[in-house]
């Protein structure tokens, strides 16, 4: 691929205001309350935001439409606080519940040409959309269809396509379990298994290496694992923006006496300390330090960590037998043992250094604690899962567990942190583009339908296949495919070549503005509003990070009578697509969705009496066998593997920086709150990298300069514009910048092996002054 350039956008952002101050130490605080009450207030009005704010992440409310945390339960004697939720899910409530209206009048003000060159913050900020609208080819606005000749439209495309498989169907995070297991069973009962979905881009490195470690690509722990662990070890995270809940059971954990190592390229605010809102301390002192332990990793040098670590750890085993390993752990419930051991004692420690960055006296040192800890907790994020060696970075983590026997024990295991609400729940409903057998024939012999079992593309796939001419209609239900993904001029091509482009959305984003041929925007119901069909009013259910499953129910009137929910649209889908005479009762369930979660129950394994568990105050739990009783019986070897992988990490040529994308803590995934990072200083803009000050020196830049960010990959360019340098502390050689701006860096084929998520944490970037 040749050079390409990523302009700036020249409208409604003005990149000059932009202001840098001092990176804050603490999350949270007064400062969180306040923003939470003002963006709500300034979205919803007083009375709405107090109404939904009241019944968030609550029993007889609704789930919080950002990350995945759990909620407290009242099995392990947990309350939930009368304000159960974060900054952030204040936010995004707030962007749900607005008042603003984005309707035809709009669309007819707004010709596409204008549309797209808005920035996501400026489309975001319009409002929820109240009508489906329709961009025909050749035309130059959007204009109002009705659902049934919207659903015609889309069935017609589909029936006239030469193969299933030459369609595309995407699923967000915030899909409910009853609408993916709906849409997933659609997509099959027409013929493909194409289900890209946001864990592609995500957490996919995390199942890959847990599927082939412990046998269950989820989480072995809970929150009261948490609150009871001796050394929880956060790494790849900044808790303080994308799951700010979590520093209240970090919090909980410390006040029980455990101890935190950070590793992180950058000292975020969140990862030091906390100053929660809801107690003295927080309000009016200094609140709860955090990280007792803070490792400044280099970009991509976590595996050599883990290995230096497991090194140490077998080490201070061979000098005092049975003190350190759980030999007996190891020799009943592993295998691999013997490999694994044999690569790590003959470790590199000049490779360690330089992949780290580390002090040998710290790695040192958190080995020390490793050993001290009797329960241990390995918790990560994307700063993990989207690196090349991903997947063998992550067995590492769950070796380091194996050799203590820190899985199926309280207060120890393994915490994958899931980024987006219920993207665990698609995933067990079948939301996977290659979901095992057993699912498979469970689910046609639940229909009778034939299930087609040649796996289908993921996300990284399904932007080749278009940009090929092989993916013709893409289907996405909720999202921002666009800015979601990498390679951004390559990825708005690739749909603009679609013959047609669905989204099933609450509000505008930048995925409607690069449509293919004919575009639809389908309207739906938001969480926050009321759901009712024709046999009264409904509730859905989700899945959080923890695998617990329980209701969720909107109180709010709909932003539209126009609005369907996402079972109504993948229902009358269904209908328009395959007709009356189809075997899946689609009509029924759309008036009762119990009567979804009584076939989820007869097909996805651990939902058996779905309606009865889930109307039990907290739900109920799905099984874990590694967790629950430490058994690891979905391995090919039956028990929990040690693996043996190859010391990997990034190599950057002289003069260049490996790039990592972020986001800021005025945004969730590609959703743009407002203008304002205040942890790290930034205000009134997002065109920023982020540079240590040793390197701005190095490399002849200065703090505060212009300059354009220029990604080298396979002799190619890829060129984001205009990005104002900003003197920070983070690894030597390493930079940050936000997402979705720097995406136009990662090339399409920079991807992780096994998994194929896209290398978002390690792009090797040029900074070219701006004359």
């Amino acid at each position: 691929m040749g050079d390409v350039t990523r302009k700036a956008p020249e409208h409604d952002v003005d990149e000059t205001l932009l202001e840098v101050g001092k990176p804050k130490d603490w999350a949270a605080g007064i400062p969180g309350v306040a923003v939470s009450l003002l963006r709500g207030v300034e979205q919803m009005g007083t009375g709405r935001t107090v109404k939904t704010l009241r019944l968030l992440n609550q029993r007889e409310g609704f789930d919080c439409p950002g990350c995945a945390w759990p909620e407290p339960r009242e099995a392990h004697g947990e309350k939930r606080k009368m304000a159960e939720f974060c900054e952030n899910g204040a936010k995004a409530v707030a962007e749900e519940a607005t008042k603003r209206r984005v309707g035809a009048e709009f669309f007819a003000k707004h010709p596409i040409e204008d549309l797209r060159v808005k920035t996501d913050y400026w489309l975001g900020q319009q409002g929820r959309i109240t009508e489906p609208m329709v961009l025909r080819e050749g035309a130059t606005h959007y204009e109002p269809i009705s659902w049934d000749d919207a659903f015609s439209l889309v069935a017609a495309e589909l029936n006239a396509l030469d193969d299933p498989d030459e369609a595309i169907f995407y699923t967000s995070g915030r899909t409910s379990n009853e609408a993916a297991f709906l849409y997933q069973l659609l997509v099959r009962s027409y013929g493909t298994n194409n289900l890209p979905d946001c864990s592609n881009m995500c957490h996919e490195s995390s199942g890959a290496a847990l599927s082939e470690t412990t046998g269950i690509g989820k989480g072995s722990v809970s929150l009261a694992d948490i609150h009871h662990a001796d050394l929880i070890v956060v790494v790849g995270q900044n808790p303080g923006t994308n799951h700010p809940r979590m520093l209240s059971a970090l919090e909980e954990a410390k006040a029980n006496g455990a101890k935190v190592i950070a590793v992180n390229p950058m000292p975020e605010a969140g990862l030091m300390r906390f100053k929660n809102p809801q107690n003295v301390r927080g309000v009016v002192g200094k609140g709860s330090p955090l990280a007792d332990e803070f490792a400044h990793i280099k970009l991509g040098g976590d595996l050599a960590l883990f290995q230096a670590l497991g090194h140490l750890l077998l080490k201070a085993e061979q000098e005092a037998p049975g003190t350190v390993l759980d030999a007996q752990f190891i020799d009943s419930s592993t295998n691999g043992f013997d490999e694994y051991q044999k690569q790590v004692r003959d470790l590199d420690w000049d490779d360690v250094d330089k992949a780290t960055g580390l002090p040998r006296e710290q790695i040192e040192h958190i080995a020390r604690m490793l050993i001290e800890s009797q329960r241990t907790i390995y918790c990560w994020a994307m700063g993990l899962t989207q690196h090349k060696h991903a997947v063998p970075t992550i067995k590492e983590v769950a070796n380091l567990a194996l050799l203590r026997g820190m899985i199926g024990k309280p207060g120890a295991g393994l915490c994958p942190v899931r980024g987006h609400s219920n993207v665990q729940g698609d995933r067990s409903m079948g939301i996977w583009e290659k979901m095992p057998e057993t699912f498979m024939a469970r689910l046609s012999d639940e229909f009778g339908i034939p299930i087609p079992r040649k796996h289908g593309m993921d996300t990284v796939d399904s932007i080749r296949a278009m940009r090929d001419g092989k993916g013709k209609v893409f289907f996405a239900v909720g999202g921002n495919f666009a800015s979601a993904t990498p390679d951004t001029e390559l990825t708005e091509n690739a749909l603009r070549s679609c013959e047609l482009t669905v989204h099933v959305s609450t509000k505008l984003n930048r995925s409607h503005v690069v449509h293919g041929r004919t575009a639809l925007i389908l309207p739906t119901l938001g969480r926050t509003e009321h759901d009712v069909q024709a046999d009264g009013e409904q509730f859905v259910t989700v899945e959080d990070s923890m695998s617990a499953v329980h209701m969720s129910r909107g109180r709010l009137h709909p932003a539209s009578e126009h609005l369907l929910s996402e079972i109504a649209i993948v229902c009358r889908l269904a209908g328009a697509l395959f007709g009356a005479e189809h075997p899946v009762p689609w009509q029924d369930f759309e008036r009762n969705y119990d009567l979804i979660r009584d076939r989820i129950a007869a097909v996805v394994p651990g939902c058996q009496d779905y309606n009865a568990r889930v109307r039990e105050p907290d739900g109920f739990v799905m099984p874990n066998s590694p967790r629950d009783s430490r058994e690891f019986t979905g391995t090919k070897t039956g028990k929990a593997n040690f693996t043996a992988s190859e010391l990997e990490y990034p190599r950057v040529p002289q003069g260049r920086l490996l790039l990592q994308t972020l986001r800021s803590h005025d945004q969730y995934n590609t959703t743009i709150y407002g203008l304002s990072d205040r942890y790290r200083g930034i205000e009134n803009g997002r065109r920023v990298v982020f540079v240590n000050p040793d390197d701005i020196v190095e490399l002849g830049v200065a703090d505060g300069q212009l300059v354009d960010l220029v990604s080298e990959w396979r002799g190619g360019n890829r060129r984001a514009e205009r990005f104002r340098v900003v003197s920070y502390p983070t690894a030597r050689g390493c930079a940050a910048a936000y997402f979705p701006e720097a995406n136009a860096l990662i090339a399409l084929d920079s991807v992780a092996d096994t998994s194929n998520t896209p290398v978002s944490k390690a792009i090797v970037i040029r900074l070219e002054p701006i004359a």
